[in-house]
Formats: C-alpha cells, sequence, structure tokens
C-alpha cells in the first residue's frame, strides 16, 4: 500500500511539484513519481511504499548489500569492490578518531564492523533486515540490533556511520534525531549517499541505477545536504568522494538503458563512463556518490 506526503520529508514545507517520473527496473516495473521540494531541493518519491510494506521490493538476489556469497559476476565484483572500499572505509574512520565506539546504522551483513572490530573498536550495528542481521550477529557476537530504539539511552559513540543508508531510511527526521542523540558531543557523524546531480546521474537520465526507487527514498544534492544540516544543528566538516561508486552505478545502469547489450558492453561501458564521471567532478560534492562528515555543533 502505498502514503501520499503532503510536506518534505525533511525541511516539512508544504511547497513541491512534481519533478519526475522513474521506474524500478531491478524488481516490479512499476513507475513512481518523484517530487522535488521548492525550499530544500530535495527530491522524495511520493506516493512511496508504506514501510511494512516495503519489504518485497528488498527481496531480489540482486541486492547485494544483504549478501555475502556471490551468485554472479556483477555481485563478484561488487563484493571484491565493497571488501577494498571496507579497508579503505576504516581507514578513512580512523584518520578522524583513533579508536573508540562505532555504531554502523543500516550495517548489512557486518562487513564494516567486522573490519573494525579487528582493529580494536568496540562496535555496535543496526540492521532492520532479519537476514542481514543474522548473518551480521553470527560474525559478530550478538552486536547487531534491529532498530535504534533497542539501544540504551545512554549508548554514545565516538563514531555513527550511514553508508549509503539516509535515503532509505522512512521516518527521516525522527531517526535521524535518534541517531544524533547517541553520537557524543564530539563525535563524528558519517553519511553517506548517492548525488543525482553528477555526470552520471545527468548521462543515464531515467536510467541511473542510482535513483533505485522506491528503496531509495530521498535523493540529496548539496542544497539539501545543507538544509539537512541547519535542521539538525549540525556543523559540515568535510566532503569526500566515493570514487568506485560511479563504475558500479554506471555498469547497473548500462543493464537498464539496454538489457539486450552483453555483459561485456556493459562492463566496458559502464567502465568507460565511470571514470569520466569521476574526472568530470571539478570539487568534493559532485562525484556519484559523496561522503559528508558531521560534529554536533
Amino acid at each position: 500500500m502505498l502514503e501520499r506526503l503532503n510536506k518534505c520529508p525533511l525541511c516539512k514545507s508544504g511547497l513541491f511539484l512534481n519533478h519526475s517520473e522513474v521506474t524500478d527496473f531491478a524488481v516490479s516495473r512499476e513507475t513512481f513519481i518523484l517530487c522535488k521540494c521548492s525550499n530544500c531541493e530535495l527530491l522524495f518519491t511520493n506516493p512511496r511504499p508504506k514501510k511494512e510494506d516495503i519489504g518485497p521490493y528488498y527481496n531480489f538476489p540482486e541486492y547485494f548489500s544483504h549478501e555475502d556469497k556471490a551468485k554472479n559476476l556483477t555481485q563478484w565484483i561488487y563484493q571484491k569492490v565493497r571488501n577494498y572500499s571496507i579497508t579503505k572505509k576504516v581507514k578513512f574512520i580512523e584518520s578522524l578518531k583513533k579508536k573508540g565506539k562505532l555504531l554502523d546504522y543500516g550495517c548489512g551483513t557486518g562487513e564494516l564492523l567486522k573490519a573494525a572490530k579487528k582493529r580494536g573498536w568496540k562496535v555496535t550495528g543496526i540492521e532492520p533486515s532479519e537476514k542481514a542481521r543474522n548473518q551480521a550477529n553470527y560474525k559478530l557476537e550478538g552486536k547487531v540490533r534491529e532498530s535504534i530504539d533497542d539501544l540504551g539511552k545512554d549508548s554514545t559513540f565516538d563514531v555513527i556511520t550511514l553508508f549509503h543508508v539516509l535515503e532509505h531510511i522512512h521516518d527521516l527526521r525522527k531517526s535521524t534525531r535518534k541517531i544524533i542523540n547517541h553520537l557524543k558531543s564530539n563525535g563524528c557523524l558519517i553519511i553517506a549517499v548517492p548525488n543525482h546531480e553528477s555526470w552520471d546521474g545527468k548521462n543515464y537520465g531515467k536510467y541511473w541505477a542510482g535513483w533505485d526507487v522506491p528503496r531509495h527514498l530521498y535523493h540529496f544534492n548539496l542544497s539539501s545536504i545543507e538544509k539537512f544540516k541547519e535542521e539538525f544543528e549540525l556543523e559540515l566538516k568535510e566532503v569526500k568522494p566515493m570514487k568506485f561508486d560511479s563504475f558500479y552505478v554506471s555498469l547497473l545502469s548500462e543493464g537498464y538503458l539496454d538489457r539486450s547489450s552483453s555483459l561485456i558492453s556493459r562492463y566496458w561501458n559502464g567502465f568507460f563512463k565511470g571514470l569520466k564521471s569521476n574526472r568530470s567532478a571539478n570539487k568534493p560534492g559532485q562525484f556519484s556518490s559523496n561522503i559528508f562528515i558531521f560534529q554536533k555543533k
């Protein structure tokens, strides 16, 4: 069942217009409407599946973040890149904080937490998917919870990460406030989101895999990130690119653009368009996906 929003999920403005229609190429082939807020420029799916009804849109073999075993070449590539990226993420986290308590919100199968734990971090995860959560808890001895409400009120963390998670959260404002309440006063909140204003986002248009409707409920640009910062009284400390994302998103987009194309053609075109996307980004915030590092004011 769908729910229709009458206010922007981020800034609560009632001023928004239909922006575009995008198809769920991965699962349902349904078309969803994206609205654009006139105040903060957030794009959001409207109407959208209710929280209790969106589960089936995640239940497909290609939803790689919930899988540990590769079942095809694309998934194998994804996992190889993921493993490399996890090492880079842990090093990046440690460039902000040497050691401490880490909360990964939307931790999937727990690979980042597992790597951080080996480095001496005290780790906790939040993962609503039962399948992924069970896999994560097998590796992490029960350190992963279903909801942030399952954490103790006094539980605070030096670093909280949301890598490609914010765009999935139904209760955007309420959940964000709960997350920030668990951040230490000098802690770091790390959020990574796709960028529809990147070169690959504009190049592929309605076939851009980064839309990923209806699983992605929101689409941020620099203006909506600025509003996010203001709404939750945060200070934006740094913006970093996720350069691998342009290649992976371009690969998937090639398949959506032409399902009859060969895998070799998709990989070839995806690689060169991903490269072009990265080269077209002149400054932080213009890449296919970006990492935003916040602290409390």
